[in-house]
């Protein structure tokens, strides 16, 4: 089925790179001249615990605690988990903590043998490697781990929370020390906050409090930020613009080394990078392994043990990739035998390693436009990743059934859960009849948001300088797309191994401004139009380089005849 285009202004006339502007800035809610020099310059200096909606007495209480732990030099575990931001989340804190002169260690519990989140097997886990322990802060999780709180104090164990996923409304919040929480960061970005109240507090006055061109932390704060896609407004806009000018020129060894085997270009990192290549090489040590070796690679200050771990991440992203290609091969395969129609896709197997079922769902939305649970099938207990469509969420749908998990948390485009596999039956068949009550086909129609309609002979170099300013590019703003008709196929031809993308040469017009268009994984819909065909295009605009020559290029999202 062809997208909907949903074009938000619908104009036929000619726009300078000015209008277009004022066009996208008021899209985006900013329309006062402050407004759109925040936007334009984000000021790292505003994002502060009022800004985010942090509680100043849950911070006030986390800061007299640690003033105990200080005083007594109590071991602290830092307690994170084992995606990206867990891992940056875990390392900003746990640094900071050793350089304000406490005893800390670092604890990533694994996915397999321990679970999401703070655990009573993760908590025992702690005592016997550190039975000094006192003090937990979690990194990234805890907003849901009422048991694990309460065992924790029955273990003698202080916890602090610091999280910044969705309470459980129908739940009380864990009884812990105290809870560090807002939604409107990630689980790193609320470490990097926490962290710099604690150099407020516990740096000495003989030392100098980290400034923001010193600041190391920055650059892990936005690397999270980006991989855990949350909006790229307002105070993450602002971790994110300075942050990636960060990761650009980091002395992190392990970063460097990162960098190096994926082969990106240090200076020309961006949102794309971070999100495609860095995020899922950290993210693969604890899909299949222990994410303890992503995190070593952050903090580690040692270049030749840096090589190694980035090395071994290298490989364990590749196998994670030999895995998962087989295991959505097999998913698609099964999927296509059933001709049921239904409107979620629910799929359990034995084979599904646990974890890459997240990564298995999110394929199987994209290949058939559905919310997509996949299940990992255990002997007792089975472990499932959901990802939903633009729209409908996911969590709340999934919390309307609260009898048929033991335990269920995410966002509302993904989540995950554990289950009693002896009622997967059950499980499958009530949210199939659930999902047919609640999810329109309107909701299951793919869907392609358009900013604004130019003609081609408006682009412009100086159009692309101005569109460069909207960046960081991502979740809450994402890459302006224009839409330009009646557009005359000059050129066109299949590349790729596999003939998987088609290039044009198009023109506004026949006497108009040409450029070449890269339509990616669309080469199956190449034979739809021919050279001297004139045809609608949505598209973004971006700039490309090849042999020292730098010209513009579109890169089309979707085509239609005129």
């Amino acid at each position: 089925m062809k997208k909907k285009w949903e074009i938000l202004i619908s104009s036929h006339h000619t726009q300078t790179p000015d209008e277009i502007v004022d066009y996208l800035l008021k899209e985006r809610g900013i329309t006062d001249k402050k407004a759109k020099e925040e936007f334009f310059n984000p000021d790292l200096t505003k994002v502060s615990i009022a800004s985010v909606g942090i509680d100043k007495e849950q911070l006030k209480f986390t800061i007299e605690r640690l003033e105990v732990a200080l005083k007594k030099e109590e071991l602290i575990i830092v307690y994170g988990d084992y995606d990206v931001d867990g891992i940056t989340g875990t390392a900003i804190l746990w640094e900071t903590l050793i350089a304000l002169g406490f005893k800390a260690m670092p604890y990533i519990p694994h996915r397999i043998d321990e679970g999401y989140g703070l655990s009573e097997k993760g908590i025992d886990n702690i005592l016997f490697q550190y039975n000094e322990a006192k003090l937990i802060i979690t990194v990234d999780n805890g907003i849901v781990a009422q048991r694990a709180v309460d065992y924790a104090k029955e273990k003698n164990l202080d916890v602090i929370i610091t999280d910044h996923h969705l309470l459980n409304e129908e739940e009380d919040l864990p009884k812990a020390l105290s809870i560090v929480h807002t939604t409107n960061l990630c689980g790193a970005g609320i470490a990097w906050l926490l962290t710099k109240e604690l150099e407020k507090k516990f740096t000495r006055s003989t030392d100098s409090v980290s400034k923001e061109d010193e600041d190391v932390h920055l650059e892990l704060a936005a690397l999270a930020t980006v991989a855990d896609l949350v909006p790229l407004t307002h105070a993450n806009r602002s971790i994110v613009y300075h942050g990636v000018k960060k990761l650009t020129q980091t002395k992190r060894f392990g970063l460097v080394e990162l960098y190096t085997r994926a082969a990106i270009d240090a200076s020309r990192i961006g949102t794309y990078e971070i999100g495609h290549v860095i995020g899922p090489r950290l993210n693969a040590a604890g899909r299949l392994e222990s994410a303890m070796d992503s995190l070593r690679l952050l903090c580690t200050k040692d270049r030749r043990r840096a090589r190694a771990l980035s090395e071994q991440l290298d490989l364990t992203n590749s196998e994670r990739q030999r895995i998962m290609k087989g295991s959505v091969e097999h998913a698609i395969k099964k999927i296509n035998v059933r001709e049921d129609n239904k409107k979620i896709i629910i799929i359990a197997d034995e084979s599904y390693e646990e974890g890459v079922v997240g990564l298995i769902a999110s394929k199987l939305v994209e290949e058939f436009y559905k919310p997509a649970i996949v299940i990992s099938k255990g002997g007792k207990i089975s472990k499932g990743s959901v990802r939903s469509v633009s729209g409908f969420n996911i969590i709340e749908f999934l919390r309307s059934k609260p009898d048929l998990f033991i335990n269920v948390g995410g966002h509302p485009m993904a989540a995950g859960f554990s289950l009693d596999t002896a009622s997967l039956d059950t499980f499958q068949k009530t949210l199939e009849d659930y999902a047919e009550e609640k999810i329109t086909e309107e909701l299951l129609r793919r869907k392609l948001k358009i900013d604004i309609e130019i003609s081609l002979n408006t682009i412009s170099s100086e159009l692309f300088s101005l569109l460069e300013r909207f960046a960081p590019f991502g979740i809450g703003n994402p890459q302006p797309v224009f839409l330009s008709r009646h557009v005359l196929v000059r050129e066109k031809r299949t590349m790729g191994k596999e003939n998987q993308h088609v290039r044009f040469i198009l023109q506004g017009g026949e006497v108009g401004k040409v450029f070449e268009a890269v339509a990616f994984s669309m080469g199956d819909r190449s034979q739809e139009i021919s050279t001297e065909d004139y045809i609608d295009i949505a598209y973004t605009i971006d700039q490309n380089e090849w042999k020292g020559t730098t010209r513009l290029q579109l890169k089309i999202k979707d085509f239609a005849k005129s």
